[in-house]
């Protein structure tokens, strides 16, 4: 489908045409299709038994950071902080955004009652099909793993999802096409499913000034899918790194950050300054699928109730872009129930 797209940010037309010709003349890199004729399920999923995970604070550095998981019959994910009692649960929305500027930082209520870099915990909302959980803290400062969200994905499966047959899933599709636009021509382009196609297919493609260079994949997103796109790390450049370990110990927000050379990618000008994993033909893909699993899929997500079905296409995309999109769509009014 390439019908026009309604624009949400003015001007815009002639510089997405140059980007979506860019776009176009980028090499896909990898593809993965759903098995022949799969659908996603007709039925909501929550867990079918708590369960906790913990690991080191991601801007707390020496400290523990530890999730407590409650199966739900809320529709959508919450977050509760413990340690605030008189607070009220955070419910993943874009209406409780109150940052995405670096990563997705949730708010509602009291000042105090926020949770940081929630990206890497909600992308499992639409990764793994996980449709309602409460999810306990006692700190807004939820824990950095290693290798991505894959200890969280674990937890998850080890847990196991429950059916709710009394609560059937609803799906949701832009009514036509949409695009939004940053300041550096990148974009996310919304096009509406198919009747009778609840499938989220996804065009994710990077293109940095350092060694990642330019990266794109395609896929239906799957459980399976997610399962192999959640072990990615985040990234920096060896600027930034440099950065955190020396200027940026006088500001708070990175004096006590969590990076180490084990858990982020550190791309330096020519070379990796760490291992890189996602391997290809002497390619990384670990900088592509971690936007695509566990920072895309974590904006749509921030959805309210059910899920998101049709084709989004994300070019020179972050954060900022991911969660406008969804603001926009809700101002706007421009998601429908798809059948």
């Amino acid at each position: 489908m390439d019908n026009k797209p309604l624009l949400l940010t003015a001007d815009a037309a002639e510089r997405l045409q140059r980007s979506r010709e860019a776009l176009a003349a980028q090499p896909v890199d990898m593809v993965r299709t759903a098995p022949q004729g799969w659908q996603p399920q007709q039925f909501s999923y929550t867990l079918a038994q708590p369960f906790t995970v913990s690991g080191p604070a991601t801007y707390n550095k020496g400290r523990n950071s530890t999730l407590h998981f409650s199966p739900s019959t809320t529709p959508g994910w919450w977050f509760d902080r413990s340690d605030l009692p008189e607070q009220l649960p955070i419910m993943v929305s874009p209406r409780n955004v109150w940052t995405a500027q670096r990563s997705i930082v949730l708010r509602a209520g009291a000042p105090a009652n926020y949770v940081r870099m929630t990206e890497h915990i909600i992308a499992q909302r639409l990764g793994l099909g996980l449709d309602n959980s409460l999810i306990s803290l006692e700190t807004g400062d939820p824990p950095l793993f290693d290798v991505g969200s894959l200890p969280l994905v674990e937890a998850i499966l080890q847990a196991g999802l429950k059916e709710d047959r009394q609560r059937p899933l609803r799906y949701w599709t832009v009514k036509e096409p949409v695009a939004i636009m940053n300041h550096r021509n990148g974009f996310l382009l919304f096009q509406p499913a198919p009747p009778g196609d609840c499938r989220l297919n996804l065009d994710v493609a990077i293109d940095f000034p350092n060694v990642i260079g330019q990266q794109r994949v395609q896929f239906t997103l799957t459980p399976e899918v997610f399962r192999y796109g959640c072990e990615a790390r985040t990234n920096c450049s060896a600027t930034e790194m440099l950065y955190y370990q020396t200027v940026g110990k006088l500001f708070a927000d990175t004096r006590n950050l969590g990076y180490t050379r084990k858990n982020i990618l550190i791309a330096g000008k020519k070379k990796y300054l760490n291992e890189p994993t996602f391997m290809l033909q002497g390619k990384s893909l670990e900088a592509v699928w971690h936007r695509a699993c566990l920072d895309l899929l974590a904006a749509l997500s921030l959805h309210e109730d059910g899920r998101l079905a049709g084709h989004i296409t994300s070019y020179k995309a972050g954060h900022a872009l991911d969660a406008q999109l969804l603001t926009m769509l809700y101002i706007r009014d421009l998601l429908e129930p798809h059948q």
